[in-house]
């Protein structure tokens, strides 16, 4: 007998699941809309030598490779992967289509990316990222709308109590130097210090060890980030890290003017953000809802990644929503309408006998023209099983069409919720299903 589970780390999306998945993202497209980034999409399949290089030593390992195909199959050779991320992609594009585009180009990309990880709750090898990014400036005006974007999104969805983790490339470069980690283990640092939310302290030290890091430049930069994450006021973390890597520290400067203008609550220092992709250059975020959820997003600057791609190098700023696990913790929550739940149709028509089909098909056609969706039962059948079906797939009204009613004209409605059917004129029934449930 054949398996019927789709592939490990991938899912099929049933009508209601679909339903949630649309409600998240038009309101992630309104929000970046109103911000003025326009839609881009690129293909499924990238170049190998795209992807490779882009993302850190661990990233590069969860790379889907494509094989050579044809006579060239026996090779075991890949010149092709699967989209790992949206960002080298928006990258390439921008190389490719510098000439035509503008000075400033704003864009979100909602599409697949698959990794190659071991699927975890929320996390699946085939998933949906959603992206927004604006190439062309160093200005942190562009973080801190970015912030503000984001903030919104998660507003409008119904999220509270959340915190966009801020940090900078250039506090940790400083933290790793002024505790003698130098430039050629500072890589290697950095993927340790991006598990710190998974290890903790203690695993981070192992694994400083193992990557050849000192013990005692290992405990002096971990000390700082425990005693950091005691702090709760950004003013108190500002000052700790111009005590520990000096007051004119860039980083830190740039973080302060991007909450000072942005004047966004949500926004909290840490020191300790590393995000392990090796393109950053400059701040990055990273949204927390809770330890035992996980981010639900995250991204930063990366001023040099298009110039790997060209001659020129464009400042850039992105950030990526998680799709999936937003909707996770939404469900979980039970954050979404209600409404959600209910079929796609908002009046089912039966069937009276062969005899009245075309009539039944008439009257759907009617309503659909009059803005509402409609389902036709697809056979002639006892009238309970029609009731039946359509309060198995959530529909509000049922229109009988009877060899009466048709004669007078009329229509027998029965609402669905509360049980009542009443007679009305057949021109009359699409006000009476729009009618305002009182």
């Amino acid at each position: 007998m054949a398996n019927t589970n789709p592939a490990r780390g991938m899912r099929d999306f049933l009508p209601v699941q679909v339903r949630r998945r649309e409600y998240v993202i038009g309101i992630i497209k309104e929000v970046y809309e109103s911000y003025g980034f326009e839609p881009l999409e690129t293909p499924a399949v990238e170049n190998l030598e795209t992807l490779t290089g882009k993302y850190g030593e661990e990233g590069n390992q969860l790379i889907y490779k494509i094989l050579k195909r044809g006579e060239h199959e026996k090779t075991g050779e890949a010149d092709l992967a699967l989209r790992y991320d949206l960002t080298v992609p928006l990258a390439r594009v921008v190389a490719n289509h510098k000439n035509d585009l503008p000075k400033f180009f704003k864009r979100y990309q909602i599409q697949p990316v698959w990794r190659a990880d071991r699927p975890a709750r929320g996390r699946f090898r085939e998933f949906y990222q959603c992206d927004v990014d604006a190439i062309g400036s160093i200005s942190v005006v562009i973080e801190a709308e970015l912030s503000l974007a984001v903030t919104e999104i998660l507003r409008k969805l119904g999220f509270e109590d959340f915190t966009i983790r801020l940090n900078h490339r250039e506090i940790l470069r400083d933290l790793l130097l002024v505790s003698s980690i130098g430039e050629t283990r500072q890589t290697d640092a950095l993927i340790a210090i991006d598990k710190l939310d998974k290890i903790g302290f203690d695993g981070v030290l192992k694994e400083f060890e193992q990557r050849g890091i000192s013990q005692n430049s290992g405990k002096k930069v971990l000390n700082f980030l425990e005693g950091i994450a005691k702090l709760q006021n950004n003013n108190e973390i500002y000052d700790e890290l111009e005590k520990f890597i000096g007051r004119d520290a860039f980083g830190a400067n740039e973080l302060r003017q991007i909450i000072e203008i942005s004047k966004n609550s949500h926004i909290k220092l840490d020191p300790s953000l590393a995000r392990g992709l090796s393109y950053y250059t400059g701040a990055i975020f990273e949204i927390d809802v809770g330890k035992e959820i996980g981010s639900l997003g995250g991204g930063g600057r990366y001023d040099r990644l298009i110039g790997m791609f060209g001659k020129e190098q464009i400042p850039a700023c992105g950030f990526s929503l998680g799709l999936e696990r937003i909707l996770v913790v939404m469900e979980e929550r039970g954050m979404f309408p209600a409404e959600l739940k209910n079929t796609s149709a908002d009046v089912l028509i039966t069937i009276w006998n062969g005899e009245t089909i075309s009539e039944s098909l008439e009257l759907a056609m009617d309503l659909r023209a009059r803005g509402l969706r409609v389902l036709v039962y697809p056979e002639a059948d006892k009238l309970g099983k029609q009731f039946k079906y359509a309060a198995q797939i959530g529909v509000p009204f049922v229109c009988v069409l009877g060899e009466d009613e048709i004669k007078n004209n009329t229509v027998a409605l029965k609402n669905m919720q509360t049980g009542e059917q009443q007679t009305i004129p057949r021109e009359n029934v699409s006000e009476k299903i729009k009618a305002p449930k009182i």
